[in-house]
């Protein structure tokens, strides 16, 4: 007996990912950030004046922990050099390894999670693009703010003017500080240990990996406080439109692979019919009829004369 399935309950299939396709995938991605951070420098002295707006806002509300941060990893080379490590390294290593991770042992998680990475890093890009600011450390000194990459880039590959490698600070755009990527990666890292780890060391960590990270960034002076909660308020965006983004990209996807999939063919250039069970839809035809089965000729069995009707002729006696 055929066997029916409950409209609604049908399975969707999905494209198998692979890793060969993600890979350029991602770089591409991270080379469209890198590109528009680069491309993104705007006016120094409008990013400046935002460097000092958001500062002002600051300290309207209390909120400059930038400034106590600072002042304690600069009087602290025991936290100040590892700070510059962190915030020179990690950002670079942990999310590709949480992303490898999710790919090959939460593989029914890994397609949303990266495509929530994704939409936010374009969003941050969209940030730097129309809001360059001034991080602290760029601001004069009069600000009371110290750069610890500059101060102990003796201990690191680092030089004085970016978290870059020495003589590449040119290449960056060091007045993308709005929002922080930084702490925005990090949170993703710390949702996706959370949420996927299954160990509570596994979910400790990334608890620590995204707060960590939050005070790194502002006790080197590389961004402000607000600039860590708008890279939050970004992670969140991303998160509402990761789903969106996925079922555009699904739908796209469906409607490329029912161009390329051609109709089948009669010999006499007609669409062959569709035929389900005994019943047979035609060329020209808008509702199914009935056919019943003929059997060969050769095969037909003998007529009786009570089935052969009225006008029948009569057996030869």
């Amino acid at each position: 007996m055929a066997q029916t399935e409950t409209p609604g309950t049908e399975v969707t299939p999905r494209t198998r990912l692979r890793w060969w396709t993600e890979l350029p995938l991602i770089l591409l991605v991270y080379g469209c950030y890198s590109a528009g951070r680069l491309l993104a420098r705007g006016d120094v002295s409008s990013a400046v004046d935002h460097g000092l707006a958001i500062l002002r806002i600051e300290k309207a509300f209390h909120l400059n922990a930038e400034h106590p941060l600072n002042r304690l990893f600069t009087r602290e080379p025991w936290l100040g050099v590892p700070a510059d490590f962190w915030y020179a390294s990690l950002h670079y290593l942990v999310t590709p390894v949480i992303l490898v991770w999710l790919f090959r042992a939460r593989t029914e998680h890994y397609r949303a999670a990266r495509t929530w990475l994704m939409a936010s890093t374009f969003i941050g890009l969209i940030g730097f693009t129309l809001l360059p600011t001034c991080p602290p450390r760029l601001l004069s000194e009069g600000h009371g703010f110290v750069d610890t990459m500059a101060q102990y880039s003796s201990y690191g590959w680092w030089g004085g003017e970016a978290s870059a490698p020495r003589g590449m600070g040119g290449m960056t755009n060091q007045y993308a500080a709005m929002p922080s990527l930084h702490v925005g990666w990090a949170l993703w890292c710390g949702v996706m240990l959370w949420r996927h780890g299954r160990t509570r060391l596994a979910k400790v960590v990334g608890v620590a990996y995204a707060v960590l990270t939050a005070v790194v960034v502002m006790g080197t002076a590389n961004h402000y406080f607000l600039d860590a909660v708008a890279g939050v308020a970004v992670m969140g965006v991303g998160l509402l439109l990761a789903p969106r983004v996925m079922r555009a990209v699904d739908l796209l996807r469906a409607r490329l692979t029912t161009r390329a999939t051609p109709v089948p063919q009669a010999l006499d250039g007609a669409v062959s019919p569709i035929v389900s069970g005994e019943c047979q839809t035609s060329a020209g035809e808008h509702i199914p009829r009935q056919r019943e089965p003929r059997l060969d000729a050769a095969a037909e069995p003998d007529a009786s004369p009570s089935d052969a009707g009225e006008d029948a002729p009569a057996p030869a006696r």
